[in-house]
């Protein structure tokens, strides 16, 4: 069974619109120990939401983990990469103050633990990212 993750990123790293124009990527740059853990648990199938940091704070997209993680050459001491590719985009962006705000989440990671870089998502976040970004209509 699929599972769901939310991948955070620096729109002027590598943003949503770079992941369309590419495809697919290799997700890198994951350093933190407990994001490390949850890129590890990562399977093909797997859905992503794709939320971007900085000024933004927003969930932008939908991608999905093509590939089982693997050793990142570049961190020889647990660096981990996994592949993701564009599935779609969200009519409208769903930021972190509408997440907030309504009061559903306040143990989601996204929420408890703002500086973690993957983090795992419910099947009722998903949805309910899903209904407030319009893709459920």
């Amino acid at each position: 069974m699929a599972q769901y993750w939310l991948l955070k990123t620096e729109p002027g790293e590598y943003s949503w619109s770079d992941l369309k124009r590419d495809g697919e990527t290799e997700w890198d740059g994951v350093r933190a120990p407990a994001a490390r853990r949850n890129l590890a648990h990562m399977k093909p199938g797997d859905l992503v939401l794709i939320y971007h940091t900085g000024s933004e704070r927003a969930v932008r997209g939908v991608a999905m983990v093509t590939g089982l993680p693997y050793p990142d050459p570049e961190q020889p001491h647990g660096g981990i990469l996994v592949n993701v590719a564009w599935k779609r985009d969200l009519p409208r962006p769903v930021s972190l103050k509408e997440i907030k705000d309504s009061g559903l989440f306040p143990d989601w990671e996204l929420v408890r633990l703002p500086r973690l870089s993957v983090v795992p998502v419910s099947e009722a976040q998903w949805q309910k990212v899903m209904e407030w970004s319009g893709a459920n209509q």
